[in-house]
C-alpha cells in the first residue's frame, strides 16, 4: 500500500463520491510533496492527451496552466494511493475537479 498514514498528507472529501476498484471512494489522502519527477512528466503527458493534444506548440506559464494543474493534483493522489491510476481520477467531477485542480496550482505556486 502507500504512505497513506503520514503525517504530512492532507485529504479532500469529495462532494460527488467515485467508485475505485469496485469501491465507492469519498475522500482521498493527497501529498504534492511526493511527486517525483517521473510522474510530473506523466501528468503533463496526460493533460496533452485529455486536452486532444490542442496547442501542443504552445508551451504556457505553468503558473497559469489550469489542466496541468489538474494533472498534478491527481499526481498528488497517485503518489501516496498507487492502486490509483489517472483513468480512476478522471471520473472526479463537478466541483471536486476545481479542490483537485487547486493542488495542482499550490504545488506550483508554492513558496516558503
Amino acid at each position: 500500500m502507500g504512505k497513506e498514514n503520514t503525517v504530512k498528507n492532507q485529504v479532500i472529501t469529495l462532494k460527488n463520491p467515485i467508485t475505485i476498484d469496485g469501491k465507492e471512494v469519498e475522500s482521498i489522502a493527497y501529498d504534492a510533496n511526493e511527486i517525483t519527477a517521473p510522474l510530473f512528466a506523466e501528468a503533463e503527458a496526460k493533460r496533452k492527451i485529455a486536452a486532444g493534444m490542442k496547442n501542443v506548440g504552445l508551451a504556457p506559464a505553468a503558473e497559469f496552466d489550469f489542466g496541468l494543474h489538474l494533472y498534478l493534483g491527481f499526481a498528488a493522489i497517485i503518489a501516496i494511493n498507487p492502486s490509483y491510476d489517472f483513468s480512476d481520477l478522471e471520473r472526479i467531477h463537478g466541483r471536486d475537479v476545481v479542490e483537485v485542480m487547486g493542488i495542482g496550482r499550490n504545488f506550483i505556486l508554492k513558496s516558503e
